[in-house]
């Protein structure tokens, strides 16, 4: 595999797409197993047909992989040959016939509000840790944030006083207002917790770990699944399920789809309306169980 080649796919994603680092390293990930696969069976990366892509997918599923990842795989070696077409690396892009497999889109996983009132009581504030804990876990149902943009928090994107947050990415810039129960906790956590485990005042990360450095992913998946045990709550719980449950709670009091959508930050309502469709289905369930004549 010409690593190259590679290199120079992942800087122009990089530079003109801007992807998120997260996204880099998926297509990385993607590009360097099929580059394996590649050399495993003495094919050329500049030469490869359709045919071949198509055994190679067919590898990925014989081995197990979910049909997403498949889809996943397919997309990234899409983007890839319509970059190595368009730089006249190749005369030909073998996958632009190729049909990316059907996914079953399954309803993302909602808490009821009980249950997240039940995990957000988990954290105790008697120590460093309950006291960040708790803040993280209120200030992630308070607006829905991904965990990629929790721990890309700055100290200067919270207002306080006002009550918001502000949410960048590389291209766009979100506020999102926040509660008063979530400004308590984060205001306990930044005065009695954030201080004393900072190991430079000069740091300006929001969240960080027990030694002082910025929270990474993997640590707040940690804090979730440590939680969730403690709760007794037998519904698998990720970062991503206080997302959804924010979502469609702000549903069922009467939020508006359009409102919903710019504090989430997703560019395409279509994103958004997955949440009503919920909403939708649990009244239609809760009106087949109770009308008398359903």
């Amino acid at each position: 595999m010409d690593n190259n080649l590679v290199e120079n796919f992942l800087d122009f994603l990089q530079k003109d797409k801007k992807l998120s680092d997260n996204t880099l390293q998926s297509y990385n990930r993607d590009i360097k197993l099929y580059g394996n696969y590649l050399e495993n069976n003495n094919l050329d990366m500049l030469k490869t047909d359709e045919s071949s892509i198509k055994t190679y997918l067919d590898s990925l599923k014989e081995n197990g992989k979910a049909v997403s990842t498949v889809s996943r795989n397919l997309a990234s070696l899409r983007s890839f040959y319509q970059y190595l077409y368009k730089t006249k690396c190749v005369t030909e892009d073998p996958t632009v016939n190729l049909e990316s497999p059907k996914i079953e889109r399954k309803p993302p996983k909602i808490l009821s509000a009980e249950q997240v009132e039940l995990l957000l009581e988990q954290p105790k504030c008697v120590d460093l840790k309950g006291y960040r804990d708790k803040a993280m876990l209120e200030l992630v149902y308070a607006t829905g944030i991904r965990v990629t943009e929790l721990i890309s928090l700055n100290i200067d994107d919270i207002n306080l006083e006002s009550g918001y947050i502000k949410c960048s990415n590389r291209t766009k810039q979100r506020v999102i207002p926040i509660g008063n129960l979530a400004v308590t906790a984060l205001k306990d956590y930044i005065d009695k917790s954030r201080e004393v485990l900072l190991k430079s005042e000069e740091d300006t990360a929001l969240f960080v770990n027990m030694n002082g450095q910025r929270l990474t992913r993997q640590g707040f998946w940690k804090i979730i699944k440590q939680y969730k045990a403690q709760a007794n709550i037998d519904v698998d719980i990720t970062p991503h399920t206080l997302r959804h449950s924010f979502a469609v709670h702000l549903l069922e009091n009467g939020a508006e789809l359009r409102a919903i959508q710019e504090m989430l930050g997703h560019s395409d309502i279509s994103s958004t309306q997955v949440y009503a469709q919920i909403e939708q289905n649990r009244i239609k369930d809760v009106y087949m169980k109770t009308h008398p004549r359903a």
